[in-house]
């Protein structure tokens, strides 16, 4: 299957608080989306891989994505390798994307910056014809974007999600044992299981939101220059 986005996020959960909006803006719109979890998650304090893995399948069905795999990938020890980008390879040949999200190139998690920098060179690596990946044809995708995760990152472009931002916070719920819940016995309090988290989540999405005039936006950094067709692709902020 060929996917119009593809999303990568080092840990599941990543791409529900960073991207979903934008996946489900591109799948109202009719586009094939993805997700590609690199990690189980297995090293976070609160649930296990095994409830992660529930969690992340109850997420893909609130985003209607297309498809969702994880590449199982060790948390917090896996390395920006061959061995690793060729797994990335494999997958962006298989699914062919237009466009790649990932991770935030800095970010609190140390895992974050590290993931974007392999699947960002595993995307240009994708399309170099020498190097053979099991009778796959080369492949790279247009466009790498960087999502931004929990520290403020200047957005080089915002995109509006104010139709889909309800779902967008159903499927962040849908990770009951990482986020506040009221139920202790998912384990001791974490960074992102406090109350105030998610209102930060939503937050950051309004701010960014009214930088164009909106409710609520993701934001992104851009790998390359995006130009425009004309100008009509540009939402009108009110002055």
């Amino acid at each position: 299957m060929k996917l119009d986005v593809l999303a990568f996020g080092v840990h599941p959960d990543d791409v529900e608080l960073s991207c979903a909006g934008v996946l489900l803006v591109e799948k109202a719109s009719g586009k094939k989306t993805g997700i590609i979890d690199l990690t189980a998650g297995e090293l976070g304090t609160r649930g296990s891989a095994e409830t992660r893995r529930t969690e992340s399948d109850a997420a893909a069905k609130i985003l209607g994505v297309d498809v969702r795999e994880n590449l199982a990938m060790s948390d917090g020890f896996f390395l920006n390798d061959e061995a690793h980008q060729r797994r990335i390879i494999r997958s962006l040949r298989t699914y062919r994307p237009e466009i790649v999200l990932c991770n935030a190139p800095s970010d609190r998690h140390p895992d974050h910056g590290r993931s974007a920098k392999l699947v960002s060179d595993a995307s240009f690596l994708s399309g170099l014809k020498k190097i053979e990946t099991e009778g796959q044809e080369a492949w790279r995708p247009k466009y790498v974007f960087h999502y931004i995760q929990d520290r403020f990152l200047q957005p080089d472009f915002v995109v509006d999600i104010t139709a889909v931002f309800e779902q967008k916070i159903e499927a962040i719920k849908a990770y009951a044992t990482q986020f506040h819940n009221g139920n202790e016995d998912d384990g001791p309090q974490t960074y992102i299981s406090t109350p105030d988290f998610l209102d930060s989540v939503v937050y950051r999405h309004k701010w960014f939101g009214k930088m164009i005039g909106v409710k609520y936006a993701e934001g992104f950094i851009t790998e390359k220059m995006i130009g425009f067709n004309n100008f009509d692709s540009i939402i009108k902020k009110d002055t």
